[in-house]
């Protein structure tokens, strides 16, 4: 097997699954590969890959900003949140775009946001959404999401359509679910296109089909992180790939570390001494 390592950003299709998706990808490299940020079946959009040992890399990734395109269709209500749910209400009152927009101020920020029932968070070691299809009451606990932009960008008939920045872990669903109640009413996600995830843009993507010429595609590990790099050699390369740390008079953060000029991981610098935290070689 190749020693290959880098990022495949895939523009995923409505309807397919975040599983599914990478499966693709791990067929057409013939290489282990793993995702960020899953996106739910009906959503659509960038879906960052890691393919071989880039996937150590994810946890330096997890709080880059994510874009959204939403639309939210109100006076209706399904047990998923979303359109492909089973309908619990309908025919209640839809706000005006200017009532949506007057509120829209009160989720910027730091807000407390509660998963939905249907989900892929854990509860005693069981996804939410397993709980939910058997009927089971499903109790998660609210927490701190970051909103940056909560926009309304169009709409008509009782759908909007909104533009969200905002930070890792937010449900989108939920938001629009917040967003009605505080309206009065009650509203289904029916679209959910995820524009940018970091680094990561539709503008840089590619689709399905594009597998085919995935080596042309293949993104370079370090170059989707926006750090400081350090560089070692002789010696002091050799002692950091021992795992030892070394004096460092720079400042405490994290570093794309490099060898002879070539990419070997993460380092992070605390209290003056620096260490290879992660690498992508085997």
């Amino acid at each position: 097997m190749e020693n290959i390592s880098g990022f495949i950003n895939l523009n995923k299709p409505s309807g397919m699954s975040s599983a599914a998706a990478v499966a693709k990808v791990k067929r057409a490299t013939g290489m282990p590969c793993g995702h960020m940020g899953t996106l739910d079946p009906m959503a659509a959009g960038v879906l960052p890959v890691a393919v071989g040992n880039a996937a150590r890399l994810f946890n330096y990734l997890l709080e880059k900003e994510k874009v959204y395109r939403a639309v939210f269709r109100f006076g209706e209500e399904t047990d998923t949140l979303d359109a492909t749910g089973t309908l619990l209400r309908e025919g209640l009152s839809v706000p005006s775009a200017g009532e949506i927009a007057a509120v829209l101020h009160e989720f910027i920020g730091n807000i407390e946001q509660t998963p939905p029932a249907y989900s892929a968070k854990s509860v005693n070691g069981v996804r939410a959404y397993q709980l939910a299809r058997q009927g089971k009451e499903v109790a998660l606990k609210a927490k701190t999401v970051r909103i940056n932009e909560f926009s309304l960008s169009g709409g008509s008939g009782g759908s909007y359509e909104f533009v969200i920045r905002c930070g890792g872990g937010t449900y989108v669903r939920s938001l629009g679910r917040d967003l009605a109640e505080r309206l009065g009413t009650c509203a289904v996600m029916t679209s959910l296109v995820r524009e940018k995830s970091g680094y990561f843009t539709l503008e840089n993507s590619i689709t399905i089909d594009g597998l085919g010429w995935w080596r042309e595609h293949l993104i370079p590990p370090d170059e989707v992180f926006e750090m400081p790099s350090l560089d070692f050699d002789g010696e002091d390369a050799r002692k950091m790939k021992n795992g030892l740390s070394l004096s460092f008079g720079g400042k405490d953060g994290v570093y794309k570390l490099y060898f002879d000029d070539e990419f070997y991981g993460i380092a992070e610098a605390d209290g003056g001494r620096v260490r290879a935290k992660a690498k992508i070689c085997a």
